[in-house]
């Protein structure tokens, strides 16, 4: 485990093996030549009381503003929280889950093992994240959305179910 310097923890806090906190976030500026310069990464990481953060994890420090991790968050191991990240209180990540820089989650949201999130999304309160989800829009407070992209689950059943009698119909079923 280890917790860079000016990062604050909580009460209450459970941090498993390997975990880093407050290392920098991927910040580069492309030059005109092709080549990239690093961003400075200045923010910090807070914890608040009674989150559980499970092995391997990651969460980047902020660029500017810091990386919050809310009262009573459950992550699983192998996650990857990026710069200026803030996840509201109680939610669940799953395993594998990858959050990119600067999304905002609210209160209670569940995350399914492998979801990705594009950077810079809105997630609001109550929202349920599948699994393998492939989130590149903002999800509505209390929505459930699945798939790759990710779009409301009852329209992601109904794809599903068309494509099972396309591939019926071509295999003359």
């Amino acid at each position: 485990m280890k917790i860079y310097r000016d990062c604050t923890v909580g009460n209450n806090v459970l941090i498993h093996a390997g975990v880093i906190i407050g290392s920098d976030g991927f910040g580069f500026a492309p030059q005109p030549d092709g080549s990239f310069v690093k961003i400075p990464q200045i923010g910090n990481v807070v914890i608040e009381d009674n989150v559980e953060i499970g092995a391997n994890t990651t969460i980047d420090r902020g660029s500017g503003h810091d990386t919050i991790i809310g009262p009573g968050t459950m992550i699983d191991n192998l996650v990857q929280i990026g710069h200026n990240v803030v996840l509201g209180r109680g939610c669940v990540l799953a395993a594998l889950v990858g959050i990119s820089g600067s999304t905002q989650i609210g209160d209670f949201v569940m995350i399914g093992g492998q979801a990705g999130f594009a950077g810079h999304l809105k997630i609001g309160s109550g929202a349920r994240i599948a699994a393998q989800s492939g989130v590149m829009r903002d999800v509505a407070p209390g929505e459930t959305v699945c798939g790759a992209p990710a779009v409301p689950i009852g329209l992601f059943m109904r794809q599903v179910a068309i494509l099972q009698r396309l591939a019926k119909k071509k295999d003359g079923g």
